[in-house]
């Protein structure tokens, strides 16, 4: 569970309702069938038409890579290449076959397999910086439906908002009843400025960072294994890596 994007969204509800709510507002008000209706399926109808079906199926994986999943454990990754390459002098590059099982990391499981397959170092670099290209192309899916999803949200609020009061202004004859309805029409926006702020704008900006940690773990590795391969120094190596973690971070710095 991501603890910041749980709490960033509780806060920000909070605020904004907890204020209406100061104010006299009513929830009942707000939760009308018709405005949610527009402003939901609206943007969700809008959004699927720029984007593909399979990036639609997506959109449960989405939520769960924003909402829960952690950080890249760069240390840890680190002290794997580290013990990799120190294993690597002493043993061998083909000593390393009996560690494959053990490395969870697909892309450094990849990496460590074709430097046992004794790939050259130009084509090696060139094979995991085409995955790390097919990745972020992959990645970038997610992050711009739920940008998109958050440009179509408030102008489909303002559509909503103009069928209520074209609706309210043809059929209400009443002039005390008029505010009322005028104010009903009006909830539409709310919904689709509030969803767009509060919830799709946060999620791509999420998923967003979720890629640039993720990228910046694959490129780490990449330097790790082309180094492992080359035969450097591994205490050289681990020095090396701690330039892609802040200072901080560098709980190895002084090993």
């Amino acid at each position: 569970m991501d603890i910041a994007t749980f709490l960033g969204i509780i806060v920000a509800v909070s605020a904004v309702g907890g204020s209406y709510l100061m104010e006299g507002g009513r929830f009942e008000a707000i939760f009308l069938t018709a405005p949610i209706l527009i402003v939901m399926g609206g943007t969700l109808g809008a959004t699927t038409i720029t984007t593909s079906i399979d990036t639609v199926k997506q959109i449960p994986h989405y939520f769960k890579v924003a909402l829960w999943t952690k950080s890249y454990p760069l240390t840890a990754t680190i002290d794997r290449i580290v013990r990799l390459a120190e294993k690597a002098r002493k043993e061998g590059i083909l000593g390393l076959e009996t560690d494959l099982k053990e490395i969870e990391h697909y892309f450094l499981r990849k990496a460590i397999r074709l430097v046992i397959d004794g790939t050259d170092t130009a084509a090696l670099r060139e094979i995991l910086e085409t995955e790390m290209v097919y990745t972020e192309e992959r990645h970038k899916h997610g992050i711009i439906f739920f940008q998109k999803a958050g440009g179509f949200a408030p102008t489909m609020g303002i559509l909503g908002t103009v069928l209520g009061l074209i609706h309210t202004l043809s059929n209400t004859s009443d002039a005390s009843r008029m505010a009322a309805h005028i104010a009903a029409a009006f909830i539409a926006t709310l919904w689709g400025v509030g969803t767009a702020n509060l919830f799709f704008l946060p999620i791509s900006d999420k998923l967003r960072l979720r890629h640039e940690e993720e990228m910046a773990h694959l490129e780490l590795i990449t330097e790790g294994v082309l180094a492992l391969q080359s035969g450097e120094n591994p205490r050289y190596i681990r020095t090396r890596l701690l330039s892609f973690i802040a200072p901080h971070h560098r709980f190895h710095e002084d090993d």
